[in-house]
């Protein structure tokens, strides 16, 4: 895999955990689980696609989308794919960082563990 593809699939995992914390900032804002909690699924499913965060990181998730049909018309689909895992990795570390969210020993555990297999599939 050449630099170029290499970055197209990081830019790629990246947009797509910024787009998981940024929905998950808009789920989390007050007005979701007070709809939800009223129990009116039109009002709640109305409040969740107004929330411009969960808008934006559905702008964001597509972006990664976008990049990634990039990434597959260069290289093969099964060298591709493993690296969505390094998705959790960001993710994780983001949701950390950002959110305060503190992994467990073992979601590191489980992220060091996809980390290994990612570098494997790589070498491939």
């Amino acid at each position: 895999m050449d630099k170029s593809t290499f970055s197209l699939v990081l830019v790629s995992v990246l947009l797509s955990s910024i787009a998981q914390i940024v929905l998950k900032e808009g789920m989390s804002s007050l007005s979701v689980p007070l709809a939800a909690a009223q129990g009116d699924t039109l009002r709640t499913i109305t409040i969740i696609a107004l929330n411009l965060k969960v808008l934006g990181g559905l702008l964001v998730y597509f972006a990664s989308a976008a990049v990634w049909l990039f990434v597959l018309a260069r290289i093969p689909v099964g060298l591709a794919y493993p690296f969505v895992g390094l998705g959790f990795v960001i993710t994780m570390l983001l949701a950390w960082a950002i959110r305060g969210e503190a992994p467990s020993a073992t979601q590191i555990a489980g992220t060091l563990t996809i980390c290994f297999g990612v570098g494997l599939m790589a070498r491939a």
